[in-house]
């Protein structure tokens, strides 16, 4: 005889048969719960729906599950129905290598909050289904490829096809190619850029085609513009001119060195030409160089903006849920997306009427992001970071945030140096920085504002006892260039901002976290 197992493991519901070889008497007509597992049978089950739900409910918020894993399709099937007003269950898991039927997929269709969905397997149609109902599924099922498109992009199973919005192409196209990219267009609804090796025309226009047929707009192609000429440069505006009206464009994409490399020429060219002697050719190339750095520089920085905000903008994510399987509850979402990007990413900064306003990474020490950026690249600007003692799920008394002070292309911390100025601290909206972790949106009031010669005795982020604790509040607030008149005290947890200015000296900031009124 069947008898339904529920079970707990972590922060997963599980859901499956048990199967009783001699089933003892009290089991035939009754049920059993214990502090091991419930055992519900299938028919107290269909007459019982919306008592054994509520029960579950408060299951679920007391243990604070929030994924229900059925063991095969029929359970899944029988058991939605108890899942559908159960706001602390997510997502789904099936674990028998099977397909979705379309009746489940009903009944997800139907439930107020599950959002996510993992299977062997599903039909195309439903995967559409259920994604209109912004249900993100994701599939184990595996498709054995052989073009290098496929392999290329790591387009092993069947959501990953649908979801994919940025994928590599190089050309030529082989047959397997072609054949893999029309099956890729047919099935995804999410495609935004497509990057290809060079140019070749069959293969762009078939391309070209190939995404119209299938109504996937909005997509940009881009180009390498390293070998572009004029003839190129001119096929290229008038391919776009026949293809805007189906809402798809190619565009003329230079890598970083590519950049680098002409810029710099073209500087040096245009100063021999103009000075003709070579004090003011090495004068001038200093100056261009610099100049030239500073601007790749806020170059680079605003393209990884424009990055984080796109992959913000098609973030699928709704509510919230618990992306690092820790049983902390994410609330920022936007921050939690960039993970895709960076797993270090562990929140935002922003300080008013300044360019600051930056994802905030952590690394294993505090040296990686001093020369590396938000993709992991080097990167002499590095990035703004957080002190590796700090925890970034629970913050300590003091949170340290560090960044370069690259005054002169004003990106970092390069335009933190306006918090010193008056006409910036008499702002009273300017006193309020904000810094957000996943798990928290938080306001934070400044109280200190100094320079100071190299040292390390501010960089504390937890205190022995409060005594130790107030002896720093003391010290921090005794060097501030003004008395902000705020009242800090032991129970408070404050954020430090520290950047290089000078050789031998420091710029800090120092705020108390806003108490929620």
């Amino acid at each position: 005889m069947k008898k339904v197992l529920v079970s707990i493991d972590n922060s997963n519901l599980k859901i499956s048969y048990k199967n009783h070889r001699k089933m003892r008497e009290d089991l035939i007509n009754t049920n059993i719960i214990s502090d091991n597992e419930l055992i519900f049978g299938l028919d107290y089950l269909s007459n019982n729906q919306k008592i054994v739900s509520l029960f579950l409910k408060e299951l679920c918020e007391m243990k604070k599950l929030n994924k229900v894993i059925f063991d095969n399709n029929e359970l899944t099937f029988f058991m939605l129905p108890f899942f559908k007003n159960i706001s602390s269950i997510t997502a789904i898991e099936i674990k028998s290598d099977e397909s979705i039927t379309f009746a489940i997929c009903e009944r997800l269709i139907k439930s107020n909050y599950i959002k996510f969905v993992n299977c062997y397997n599903i039909p195309a149609f439903m995967i559409e289904m259920l994604d209109r109902e912004f249900i993100k599924v994701e599939t184990r099922s595996e498709f054995f490829y052989i073009s290098n498109f496929m392999q290329e992009n790591n387009l092993i199973q069947y959501s990953k096809i649908y979801y994919k919005s940025h994928v590599r192409i190089t050309l030529p196209l082989s047959p397997e190619d072609k054949s893999d990219f029309q099956t890729f267009a047919k099935i995804n609804r999410y495609l935004k850029n497509i990057r290809i090796s060079n140019i070749n025309s069959e293969d762009l226009e078939f391309l070209l085609t190939t995404l119209k047929e299938n109504h996937l707009k909005n997509v940009r192609i881009q180009v390498p513009g390293n070998f572009i000429n004029a003839s190129l440069a001119e096929y290229l505006k008038n391919l776009n001119k026949t293809w805007k009206k189906f809402h798809l464009k190619c565009v003329i994409s230079y890598s970083d060195d590519y950049i680098k490399e002409n810029i710099f020429k073209q500087i040096i060219l245009n100063t021999i030409k103009i000075c003709g002697l070579i004090i003011f050719i090495l004068v001038g190339s200093v100056i261009a160089y610099v100049g030239t750095r500073n601007y790749i520089s806020m170059k680079k920085v605003d393209a990884i903006k424009e990055e984080v905000n796109k992959v913000i903008e098609n973030n699928t994510m709704s509510g919230t849920v618990d992306i690092k399987g820790d049983n902390l509850i994410i609330k920022n979402n936007y921050i939690a997306s960039l993970l895709t990007i960076n797993e270090d990413v562990v929140g935002w900064l922003k300080v008013n009427d300044t360019g600051i306003d930056y994802p905030v990474v952590k690394s294993s020490d505090n040296n990686y992001y001093l020369n590396h950026n938000l993709y992991q690249k080097y990167d002499a600007n590095g990035w703004i970071y957080m002190d590796y003692r700090n925890n970034d799920e629970e913050l300590n008394a003091n949170t340290i945030i560090y960044g370069h002070n690259m005054y002169y292309s004003g990106i970092m911390f390069g335009t933190l140096h306006k918090v010193a100025q008056k006409s910036w601290y008499e702002k009273e909206e300017n006193l309020t920085i904000s810094f957000n972790t996943m798990y928290d949106t938080m306001q934070w009031q400044i109280f200190s504002i100094y320079k100071i010669n190299k040292t390390s005795d501010y960089l504390v982020n937890e205190f022995a006892s409060d005594e130790d604790f107030q002896n720093y509040l003391q010290l921090i607030k005794g060097r501030s260039m003004k008395d902000f008149g705020i009242e800090v005290t032991t129970q408070d947890k404050i954020l430090t901002l520290s950047t290089c200015t000078g050789e031998n000296q420091r710029f800090v900031v120092h705020a108390k976290l806003k108490q929620a009124e």
